[in-house]
């Protein structure tokens, strides 16, 4: 397979003066999957080294499934690069090394709090859903021809969505939230998988809507109210789902759910009313339910006063903890393996893994990952904006969204800058269903990603890049 490929408008055209004219030169789109190949080789080998410096700085010694671990994450990403190679040749290069670098990490940094906690190591789960992340991720780039598709499926998305996030209500509650199905040890997390679906169903209802959207309906002030025949169904949906996690205490993914909404009706119809709309709610809402609600209301009092626990002789809570590790990092950090970021408590590995990166990787690496996240969500969005079909746009921009949104989520949350909602870190935290979830998304935007750059270069920039 050659380094390029051959796109373009090859078709019989006519001029204006109806004579038919020569066809035009195919365009040669750069690939670059040796780009993608060696960015792979790249981000496992950073992976394998921060393995290797947890072992020296915990036992100075090599760890015994050093070559396992480099070689398991090694394959799984030369399998992966060799699905989009033959189905999604002109996938943007960078989506999936970033993908890979940060599920590395994620395992480092999972494996490195398992040697404070040895009777509860997750980091051989989290590999296993990794390879199980992994292998989704293959057949939905091999299987997922044109992305298109998946928009005559919209209302059966939206169905399975709706039934993955009331089922968790029948099952018993986990530290007083209700969002996981546990069976005989094993347990999922079905929010992780209904935001894809719901992002999806969004996706198509808008772009079916978008005219509806923006031009008919009520105007007030700058902001163009639809119709409630238009908005009603997708506004019943929403809330719908919204209200569902906010009985299971689901606060993270609710405020994700609404986040998503708002931004995708931002794209679809280019009005920036529904910004301050959605901003003007998000606020309100914010403030009913933290004031009603026992569970949140503890949350934000924790938020306002992060050290009164000290001051009142019971010591640090779980966001003081996180703060201290952040202190304790400073410029360049620890060093892996160096940190006491477990004494934040269970949700180490999960809420709070950022805490650990931000201690034994200091700002500078703290900066490196909001990068690799930054480029990520980035590098989504082009690929929606360089579409011309509106349900690629709005998908790609939701699924971007959907990680942006986590991201800001998260690390507020642990930093002290808003309150904090229980959610994983994507490809970093503890949890299968996350990291299974993740991959999907990258796999989706791989295939939007190859739509949009098999395009000519003049669509989307000079150099297809």
């Amino acid at each position: 397979m050659t380094g390029t490929g051959m796109t373009g408008a090859a078709a019989d055209v006519k001029s204006v003066t109806g004579r038919p004219e020569a066809p035009l030169p195919a365009v040669r789109v750069p690939r670059r999957r040796g780009t993608e190949l060696a960015l792979l080789v790249l981000a496992v080998l950073l992976s394998v080294y921060g393995y290797l410096a947890v072992g020296l700085a915990k036992y100075d010694a090599i760890p015994p499934g050093a070559a396992g671990y480099g070689a398991g994450l090694g394959l799984l990403a030369l399998v992966a690069h060799l699905a989009v190679r033959l189905r999604a040749p002109c996938a943007d290069p960078l989506l999936l090394p970033i993908a890979v670098l940060l599920n590395g990490l994620g395992l480092v940094l999972i494996y490195r709090l398992d040697q404070e906690t040895p009777q509860h190591e997750a980091a051989l789960a989290q590999l296993v859903w990794s390879t199980v992340g992994v292998a989704l991720f293959i057949v939905a780039v091999l299987l997922l021809r044109d992305h298109r598709v998946l928009q005559r499926y919209a209302y059966l998305c939206v169905v399975g969505a709706l039934v993955l996030l009331v089922v968790p209500i029948l099952f018993p509650a986990v530290n007083g939230a209700r969002i996981w199905i546990r069976v005989d040890g094993f347990s999922i997390q079905p929010a992780e998988f209904a935001k894809v679906l719901l992002a999806i169903f969004f996706a198509a209802y808008l772009a079916a809507n978008r005219s509806a959207l923006a031009y008919t309906g009520r105007r007030i002030w700058r902001l163009q109210l639809p119709t409630g025949r238009v908005l009603g169904p997708i506004v019943a949906i929403w809330l719908t789902s919204v209200g569902v996690l906010i009985l299971e205490r689901d606060l993270g993914t609710s405020l994700l759910f609404f986040g998503l909404f708002v931004i995708l009706l931002y794209v679809a119809t280019g009005r920036t009313g529904w910004i301050a709309v959605g901003l003007l709610l998000a606020g309100f809402g914010a403030f009913a339910v933290g004031t009603l609600e026992p569970h949140v209301h503890r949350r934000v009092e924790d938020w306002l006063h992060p050290f009164a626990s000290i001051d009142a002789g019971e010591g640090p809570n779980q966001l003081a903890q996180s703060l201290f590790a952040f202190a304790s990092g400073g410029l360049l950090g620890t060093g892996l393996g160096d940190g006491h970021s477990i004494l934040i408590g269970f949700a180490a590995k999960s809420d709070f893994i950022l805490a650990t990166a931000g201690e034994e990787l200091g700002l500078a690496g703290l900066s490196a990952i909001f990068l690799l996240y930054a480029v990520l969500v980035a590098r989504g969005c082009r690929a929606g904006l360089a579409l011309r079909d509106p349900f690629g746009r709005l998908l790609a921009i939701g699924l971007a969204s959907i990680l942006a949104l986590q991201v800001f989520v998260i690390a507020g949350g642990v930093t002290g800058l808003i309150p904090l909602t229980g959610m994983a870190m994507p490809f970093l935290a503890q949890g299968g269903s996350s990291v299974v979830t993740n991959w999907l998304i990258v796999a989706l935007l791989i295939r939007v990603s190859d739509s949009a750059r098999s395009l000519p270069p003049d669509a989307y920039g000079e150099d297809g890049a």
